[in-house]
């Protein structure tokens, strides 16, 4: 799953911003937990409706993007 499948941005859910597919969770979200010291158990049992594949589709795309090379 790409994270391009796993999230998603419609104009009509939370103004645009950028949310897993299928929810109205915020993918800052995530990042706000990780962040806070919680773990990917942590945030998936407070959002349900998010998927661990979502949740490590954006991890990893965002470690490729960060690590990629200048």
């Amino acid at each position: 799953m790409s994270s391009h499948a796993a999230t998603s941005i419609d104009p009509e859910i939370l103004g645009g911003e950028r949310v897993f597919t299928g929810t109205r969770v915020p993918v800052r979200s995530l990042f706000d937990h990780l962040e806070a010291g919680d773990s990917i158990d942590d945030f998936l049992e407070g959002f349900p409706s998010v998927k661990r594949e979502q949740v490590i589709s954006v991890l990893e795309e965002s470690r490729a993007h960060i690590l990629q090379p200048a």
